[in-house]
Formats: C-alpha cells, structure tokens, sequence
C-alpha cells in the first residue's frame, strides 16, 4: 500500500546555473512531516505552482530519502542559441512524496 505526503515551497535562484554534477551548495533541503519507515522507496515529483517570471524555471531533485529531499530552482538553459543565467524569481513549487 502507498503512503503519499504533499507540500510546498517557495524557492528563487539567485545563482548561475549549476555545471558541476552534485554541488549542493545552492540546494534547499525540504523535511517530510513525518518520515516513512524505514527501508521504504520514496519518490518526488515537484511542480511549479506560479508563474512569476517569464523564463522556464527548471527544478532539480536531489538526495531523496525517508526523511527528505534537496530541492534546486534555476532558469532551464535550452540550447546554445537560447542562453540562461540561471537566475529565477520567487516561485512556488508544490511537491508530492510517494512510496514505491
């Protein structure tokens, strides 16, 4: 039987986008409710929930355990002819944790 849990957060992006593969430096850490027990598969699927800057926001998970997860807002760089600074406004990005 699943177990779901459900929150939000507002998150911006003051920083360049990220190059190198697991710098959590910029990375939000986001604490369930209450954690599943232990030993379970915990999935996140986050979305954003406003639309506050005209840019596409990208959002990165990260670290997913029974306890949490890390959370990353940036603007999405597309390809080389449409260049991101990485730097987004205020969003918020409602998210929805489920087991395996």
């Amino acid at each position: 039987m699943a177990m779901f849990q459900t929150g939000k957060v507002t998150l911006d992006s003051g920083s360049a986008i990220e190059t190198a593969g697991g710098n959590t430096s910029t990375i939000t850490q986001v604490t369930f409710p209450s954690p599943f027990p232990a030993g379970t598969k915990v999935i996140v699927l986050p979305l954003t929930q406003t639309f506050n800057g005209p840019e596409t926001p990208g959002i990165r998970v990260h670290q997913v355990t029974e306890r949490g997860f890390m959370i990353r807002l940036n603007e999405v760089n597309v390809n080389p002819s449409v260049k991101s600074d990485g730097k987004h406004m205020a969003e918020e990005i409602g998210w929805l944790a489920t087991t395996v």
